[in-house]
């Protein structure tokens, strides 16, 4: 499997901007949590009335139980105070309620921060990523011969300037069309390495020595 291009300055570019990607979705994850344990720090006034209410509560309750024992009105006062009670367990309940919407606006609000920015730069990059490791790997896999650069040959002198094909040859075309092997190879191999593949190993026929 191909991962980075072949040619020096195109695979620079790639693994900068993989760790370019990399760290904005390391920042952005930072962002994120730090937006949630800000938000959960207002929590604490919820946490404050949770407590309260709970000491309201077992301390109105526990005098009820020794009212309990006055004579002619321990009945009526216990139950004075466990109705008290009972606003106890209200500023209980409301501090319970405050607490969760405090962490569930936190979490939604932490991982808004975070996944926005991250799935539209990520996202972008995995795309171009993969679309360049498929495309890569199955050109490399078919470019396995020196018959199979016709093609290539044939987009670079398309796509390519005269300037770089008069380098190759001062008449590419017609070199082609001879099928000079060393021209189609040079033709391919600069096609191959503007997509970032690696043309294979020219191997020329060799000429058989004169025997005496």
């Amino acid at each position: 499997m191909t991962f980075y291009a072949y040619s020096t300055a195109r695979r620079t570019r790639q693994i900068l901007a993989d760790v370019l990607a990399v760290l904005w979705i390391a920042t952005w994850v930072w962002v994120g949590r730090q937006v949630h344990d800000t938000v959960l720090a207002l929590r604490s006034p919820a946490d404050a009335m949770t407590s309260a209410g709970t000491t309201v509560h077992d301390s109105l309750t526990g005098a009820g139980d020794t009212a309990h024992g006055v004579p002619l009105v321990g009945d009526q006062l216990e139950g004075w105070l466990d109705q008290a009670a009972g606003s106890g367990t209200t500023l209980r309940e409301a501090g319970t309620s405050m607490a969760g919407t405090v962490e569930n606006l936190a979490l939604t609000l932490g991982l808004t921060t975070a996944l926005v920015p991250v799935l539209i730069v990520g996202g972008v990059w995995i795309m171009v990523r993969v679309r360049f490791i498929r495309r890569a790997t199955s050109s490399q896999r078919f470019i396995d011969a020196t018959a199979d650069l016709d093609l290539f040959a044939l987009r670079a002198m398309a796509r390519r300037p005269m300037t770089e094909l008069a380098r190759i040859h001062p008449d590419p075309a017609g070199a082609w069309r001879r099928g000079d092997t060393r021209v189609i190879h040079a033709l391919a191999a600069l096609e191959l390495k503007e997509e970032g593949l690696r043309p294979p190993t020219l191997l020329l026929p060799q000429t058989p020595q004169r025997t005496e």
